[in-house]
């Protein structure tokens, strides 16, 4: 039987590893996912990414996992939908979702990966922007704005779900991006003045379903609405996987 004191030795023995990847084998294609925190509410949707990593692995590509070396805008008891009195930081609380191994942002160069995801969640709002308080005249977290640019000059795919479609809005002027409908529906897509708010920001909404992903071609984007949309979580998991099957085609 394992001791606590093995499984602890185990765990910090692997925190050395500074990412997660997904095969032990000579991958196809190299993709970073950046991530927020973890919990919907203040950081990372977690069924978001882990569906983007399932279908990552699936793929066979290799994963690393970043994010930013920031506090949280606040902290949410989860239960309640309250904040809390405690700070947490954005890099801490994503490595419970990397199981440890993840680097800051800041390290991140595009010249190594084939492609960039970004999983949605408040955090993408709240913690990679400021876009939850300050909405269109939100300011984007600078190595999130530098990443995102990078990855675009150098005409690689960006893929990003639920709400974190906003970043590209900001930092891509012109791109074609959806978080699903610009009209509620009776509730189904509650977060729907998100895509006027692209608007405003120079962007192009294109309205799509849970099930659907918008791909824009001109700028390698492929977004799709997730949890953008208040549906049965297989659904959400049919969308992000179109969304990285078709990144990864993009990288080939």
């Amino acid at each position: 039987m394992f001791s606590f004191r093995v499984i602890r030795t185990r765990c910090l023995h692997n925190l050395g590893s500074r990412f997660f990847h997904t095969t032990n084998y000579a991958a196809s294609s190299k993709v970073a996912v950046v991530l927020s925190g973890s919990g919907v509410y203040d950081g990372s949707e977690i069924h978001e990414a882990s569906a983007i990593l399932v279908n990552l692995s699936r793929g066979g590509a290799d994963v690393s996992i970043y994010a930013p070396d920031v506090e949280q805008m606040h902290v949410i008891d989860h239960t309640k939908g309250e904040p809390m009195e405690q700070t947490r930081n954005v890099l801490v609380e994503s490595a419970r979702i990397a199981r440890g191994k993840i680097a800051a942002l800041s390290t991140l160069n595009a010249s190594n990966y084939d492609a960039v995801v970004f999983p949605g969640g408040f955090g993408a709002a709240k913690n990679l922007s400021s876009f939850a308080v300050d909405g269109v005249n939100c300011k984007v977290n600078s190595d999130v704005e530098r990443v995102l640019k990078e990855f675009h000059q150098a005409k690689k795919p960006i893929g990003l779900c639920c709400i974190s479609p906003v970043l590209a809005a900001k930092v891509i002027p012109g791109c074609e991006v959806t978080v699903g409908q610009d009209k509620e529906e009776g509730g189904k897509y509650p977060y729907s003045g998100t895509a006027g708010a692209i608007q405003e920001m120079g962007a192009k909404h294109i309205n799509k379903t849970v099930a659907e992903t918008h791909v824009d071609e001109a700028n390698l984007i492929v977004t799709t609405p997730a949890f953008m949309c208040e549906t049965r979580l297989h659904e959400i998991f049919d969308g992000v996987q179109k969304m990285i099957n078709q990144v990864l085609a993009m990288t080939k």
